[in-house]
């Protein structure tokens, strides 16, 4: 053996067995695993402090006290103002890379909880001329404990990562009616820019039964996009025994409910993506022998493809107008444009789902069905590359049948979920920046 391959051998044979068999990947993977465990204690705390304390959307003053004082701790730059309550965390290591952004979501909502749990909410407020109770029946106290917990094992991994890391501790997602919800004005407040972020990934707790620890995603639309529309049909009043005499505007919005199920069932390609049209409301005159002179009707569209939405809302108004019309009636229709369909870029998607497959091993579900439920995050999927995953929170040997979903005033995710969801995002976040 020549000189130089004895003593590389010697050198190799004296290292630690752990040090020769991982490379760096490997390395830095183990350190995320040990420092997410570590910080486990504080995460269940926060949460159990968080859910105790929820605050409805824009009014989130005390979880961004608690986050800035958190981060501030752990050494990140924070930004404080955009959106009313937002909180900015940035993490520079010194080195040049990518900006990779990690989003949660701050809100509770109006709903009395009854859990029976020892940390329930029993904060009250004023909504809608009534006291209601508020409760985080969404699991956003999950979210935001578990960013912290990434924020920590981020902060003690500083010296091994290129690149910038940018945390948004985000302000209601739930929304506020008639308001540009909290995603919505951050991106338009800047948040994606100085650093300019390249890519952004989020989870939301819940949504389905899955059993706790299960990571489920898929590319393209995951979360549907949500849009209300509002239908008024105008005829001519007349008296109940001569509708000759009148344009009936009830015979025309029965007609229109009937059209739109037309348009999902024969007018769009379900093989591209799935879609769903609802009437929710209808109201129509005052007394049972009087034609009524208009007729009022709402509803809501679904959709996971950017095209097939905008298709829809062809087809919604060119229905109502033209079997209004065929009837001598007129038909006003509008539209709400609610969240924009949530959409996974497709090669970050399967760029990543390695990380999330280390993390989840066998519970990994990639390629999960679309949900018709929408979400904010859709907004910034608009400007950079996004990916969101849904994360179980249904305890072990719990009846899927009986699960008390999000929004329920029952809904209590199984806290044995956070250190999943803690690796998950941080492992998302240094793969990224390092390219692994």
């Amino acid at each position: 053996m020549k000189p130089g391959r004895w003593i590389a051998a010697l050198l190799l044979c004296s290292l630690p067995a752990a040090a020769v068999a991982q490379p760096a990947p490997a390395r830095y993977h183990a350190q995320i695993d040990a420092e997410a465990a570590k910080v486990l204690p504080e995460v269940v705390n926060w949460r159990r402090d968080l859910h105790a304390h929820p605050e409805l959307a824009f009014q989130e003053r005390r979880t961004a006290d608690l986050v800035a004082q958190e981060l501030g701790r752990m050494g990140y730059e924070v930004t404080r103002g955009l959106a009313e309550t937002a909180v900015i965390g940035l993490l520079k290591t010194g080195r040049p890379g990518p900006v990779v952004a990690l989003r949660a979501d701050m809100d509770g909502l109006p709903v009395t909880e009854d859990t029976g749990l020892a940390f329930a909410s029993r904060e009250r407020v004023q909504a809608g001329g009534k006291e209601v109770g508020v409760m985080h029946a969404c699991g956003h106290d999950m979210h935001v404990a578990m960013l912290l917990g990434v924020a920590r094992v981020l902060a003690a991994m500083r010296g091994q990562l290129p690149g910038t890391v940018k945390l948004v501790f985000q302000p209601a997602e739930e929304g506020v009616a008639n308001e540009p919800n909290g995603a919505e004005r951050l991106v338009k407040a800047g948040v994606l820019e100085n650093p300019k972020v390249s890519a952004m990934f989020g989870l939301h707790v819940g949504i389905t039964p899955q059993p706790t620890g299960t990571i489920s995603t898929r590319a393209r639309g995951l979360m549907a996009g949500g849009d209300t529309f509002e239908i008024v049909v105008r005829g001519r009043q007349t008296h109940g025994a001569l509708p000759w005499n009148g344009v009936d505007p009830v015979v025309v919005a029965a007609q229109i409910v009937l059209g739109l199920q037309t348009i999902v069932s024969r007018q769009t390609d379900l093989t591209v993506a799935p879609a769903v049209i609802t009437v929710g409301t209808l109201h129509a005159g005052e007394r049972p022998n009087i034609v009524p002179g208009e007729v009022r009707m709402s509803g809501t569209i679904r959709s996971f493809d950017p095209a097939v939405r905008e298709q829809l809302l062809l087809q919604v108004r060119r229905t109502a107008e033209h079997l209004a019309l065929s009837a001598g009636a007129t038909a006003g229709v509008s539209f709400d444009a609610g969240y924009p369909v949530t959409w996974n870029d497709p090669a970050l998607t399967a760029k990543m789902l390695p990380s999330l497959r280390r993390v989840a091993g066998a519970r990994l579900l990639g390629d999960v069905a679309p949900s018709t439920t929408a979400e904010d995050f859709s907004y910034y999927g608009r400007h950079v590359p996004s990916m969101l995953f849904f994360l179980g929170v249904n305890p072990p040997g719990a009846d899927p049948a009986q699960w008390a979903a999000n929004h329920s005033p029952r809904f209590n995710p199984d806290e044995a979920a956070l250190l999943t969801g803690v690796r998950a995002l941080a492992s998302l976040a240094a793969d990224y920046l390092t390219g692994n």
